[in-house]
C-alpha cells in the first residue's frame, strides 16, 4: 500500500505539473496572439503614413505577421517542455529541401519583392519586355500580368522580369510619336512635308505647344523617306497614330504623292 501511493503522488505531481504547463502555455498563446494583433495594426499605420507602394505594405505586414506567430509557437512549445533546439533543426532542413527544390520560384519571390520596392514601373504602365509588351494590371509576388493592346493576358515571371531591361512606355505622361512616310524621288519633297503638316495641325489630340517636325530622314534605295515627330498625352497615343497613318495615305494619294514599295522590273532582251 506504501509503495502504491507513493506511485499515486508521482502521478498526482506529474500531472498536476503538466497541468500548469498546459495552462500556462494557453495563456501565452492567447496573450502573445494580442500582441502580436496590436503590432502588426501598429507597423501598418506606420508603412501607410510612408511612400511605399500598397503591395510592399501588404508583404510586409505579413511577413512581419509570420515571424512573429513563429517565435510565439517556439515560446509556447519550450512551455510545454518540449526542445525546441530539435524542431528547429528539422525546419531548418526542411526548408533547405524544399528552397533547393523552388529555386524558380524563389527566384521569381526576390525578383517580385524587388519590383515591389525599387518600383521600376508601377499599375497602369505600358512596359515593354522584349518581344512582350502591355499594360501592367497587376504586380504579384511571383509573376506580373501584362494585358495587351488586343486583349491578352501575359504572365511574366518576376525572376526574369527584374533581370531584364523594361522599357516603361507609361513612367510619363507626355510620349513623342514618330512615323516614318516613303514618297517617290520624283515627287516634290517640299510639297509633301506642307501636306503631312497639314494632317498634324488639323488633329486636336497632337499638343500644339511643343515642337512639331516633319523631316527628311533618310534616302533609301527606292524611297525618300520622311518623319513626322509629335508629342502626345500617353492615353491619346494609339489613337492618334492611327489616324494619322490613315489620314497621310489619304492626302498623299489626293495630291498625287506616290508611296513607293518594293518591286522588280524585269527587262528581256532578244538577242539575234
Amino acid at each position: 500500500m506504501g509503495n502504491f501511493q507513493n506511485i499515486l503522488d508521482r502521478i498526482t505531481a506529474w500531472g498536476m505539473s503538466g497541468l500548469w504547463k498546459i495552462v500556462f502555455a494557453i495563456i501565452i498563446w492567447v496573450v502573445g496572439k494580442k500582441i502580436i494583433k496590436y503590432v502588426v495594426k501598429l507597423i501598418k499605420r506606420i508603412l501607410e503614413k510612408g511612400t511605399l507602394d500598397a503591395g510592399v505594405q501588404n508583404f510586409a505586414t505579413s511577413f512581419i505577421k509570420f515571424g512573429l506567430y513563429v517565435v510565439l509557437l517556439l515560446m509556447v512549445i519550450d512551455e510545454l517542455g518540449i526542445q525546441t533546439t530539435s524542431l528547429i533543426t528539422l525546419f531548418g532542413s526542411a526548408a533547405l529541401a524544399i528552397g533547393m527544390s523552388l529555386q524558380g520560384s524563389l527566384s521569381n519571390f526576390a525578383g517580385g519583392i524587388l519590383i515591389l520596392i525599387f518600383k521600376p514601373f508601377t499599375v497602369g504602365d505600358y512596359i515593354i519586355v522584349g518581344s512582350n509588351e502591355g499594360t501592367v494590371t497587376s504586380i504579384e509576388l511571383l509573376y506580373t500580368r501584362l494585358n495587351t493592346v488586343d486583349n491578352k493576358v501575359i504572365m511574366i515571371p518576376n525572376g526574369a522580369l527584374s533581370n531584364s531591361s523594361v522599357v516603361n512606355v507609361g513612367a510619363e505622361n507626355l510620349r513623342r510619336l514618330d512615323i516614318e512616310v516613303g514618297i517617290s524621288y520624283s515627287n516634290d519633297i517640299k510639297k509633301a512635308k506642307e501636306l503631312l503638316r497639314q494632317v498634324i495641325d488639323s488633329k486636336e489630340t497632337v499638343i500644339k505647344d511643343k515642337e512639331i517636325k516633319v523631316i527628311v530622314k533618310s534616302l533609301d534605295e527606292s524611297c525618300v523617306t520622311l518623319e513626322t515627330r509629335t508629342w502626345l498625352n500617353s492615353s491619346d497615343y494609339w489613337d492618334t497614330k492611327f489616324e494619322l497613318l490613315e489620314e497621310y495615305k489619304e492626302i498623299l494619294d489626293r495630291n498625287n504623292i506616290e508611296i513607293p514599295f518594293n518591286q522588280l522590273d524585269v527587262h528581256i532582251v532578244n538577242e539575234k
